[in-house]
């Protein structure tokens, strides 16, 4: 899916479904809160930390699906209602990363 649809879909869901945007202060506190549920789960499933459940690691991995896409979804809102084209801004990142980093990953040691 091209991220001008995502845009689009999550746009129309908001107006349909959700009524209106939060503002963008909620909106940034609810990304920071859906992140932290990210970083909970990472830190089981790949740290050292362990679920206080009988949780399969089918299940953590669903979990993680869920809450990475909650945080798609939040960053598409806060995009949208600041008027930020992410496709647009995603292509200009990935060119700018390309040309400051195209050497230095490559001979950076402690990657080998």
């Amino acid at each position: 899916m091209e991220i001008k649809i995502a845009q689009q879909i999550v746009d129309d869901w908001i107006n349909k479904i959700g009524v209106r945007y939060f503002n963008e202060l909620t909106n940034m506190a609810i990304l920071t809160e859906e992140t932290g549920e990210v970083a909970r789960l990472i830190s089981r499933i790949y740290g050292e930390q362990s679920f206080k459940n009988a949780t399969t690691q089918q299940e953590a991995k669903e979990m993680l699906s869920d809450e990475l896409a909650d945080v798609l979804f939040v960053l598409i809102c806060i995009a949208n209602q600041t008027g930020v084209d992410l496709e647009d801004a995603f292509n200009r990142n990935i060119q700018k990363k390309t040309q400051r980093d195209f050497d230095r990953h490559q001979g950076n040691n402690k990657l080998k």
